[in-house]
């Protein structure tokens, strides 16, 4: 993955008492420590035990300002932990809207993946999170057919194993649709989205997917 090598590397090098600072100030939240590191134009990149950066930790206590003043500083918003997270791919699957959108305006790379093979979509799409699914969607250029370790893409992780209820489902189908997805992309076992919904029962994703040619 991206970020093995400098994960390995990093790994080597015992952190300062300065470095070890940062992750304490993200832990609480401290502006003022965390503003004072960054003046000092010291590495963003650092790694704790867990190979987080400071952003990272960030991320995981979904803490907007704090994130937000790392990114604005430079930091690097893909940029893998131990468990190949990154801020923009966890902050997708957490339906972390205003973090995805820091993430995508200072350069995630969506040929970054996490460790089950899949993009920010595919588990926004899984987990219902329909802010997050919206404003992954404007971005043309966002690899809406990516197909994950398991064999699926975002439309089929909505049918085979979709949370928040049938209506978040529905919608979030219909945004995939909407946004030009392949309908007829299969799993694993050659099952389409269209064969998923008929077993499921979702009859108005049925009919969705039925205009939307699938088969």
């Amino acid at each position: 993955m991206l970020c093995a090598l400098n994960c390995q590397s990093q790994k080597l090098k015992p952190m300062t008492t300065s470095q070890q600072s940062i992750f304490q100030a993200v832990e609480q939240n401290n502006i003022h420590k965390i503003k004072e590191y960054i003046e000092q134009k010291k590495d963003l990149e650092i790694r704790n035990i867990k190979d987080e950066t400071p952003l990272m930790s960030a991320t995981y206590k979904n803490s907007l300002p704090v994130v937000t003043l790392l990114i604005d500083a430079g930091a690097n918003v893909n940029a893998q932990d131990n468990i190949l997270n990154s801020p923009f791919l966890y902050a997708g699957a957490s339906g972390f809207t205003e973090i995805v959108r820091l993430c995508v305006k200072n350069g995630a790379d969506y040929k970054v993946y996490n460790r089950f093979g899949g993009s920010a979509l595919i588990p926004a799409c899984e987990k219902g999170h329909i802010e997050t699914v919206i404003e992954l969607l404007k971005d043309k250029k966002f690899p809406i057919n990516h197909i994950n370790n398991l064999g699926w893409t975002a439309l089929l992780e909505v049918m085979v194993i979709g949370k928040g209820g049938i209506e978040t489902q529905t919608k979030i189908t219909k945004l995939l649709i909407d946004a030009g997805c392949d309908v007829n992309i299969p799993d694993k076992d050659g099952v389409t989205s269209l064969t998923h919904a008929r077993r499921n029962g979702y009859r108005e994703i049925v009919t969705m997917l039925e205009k939307a040619g699938g088969h």
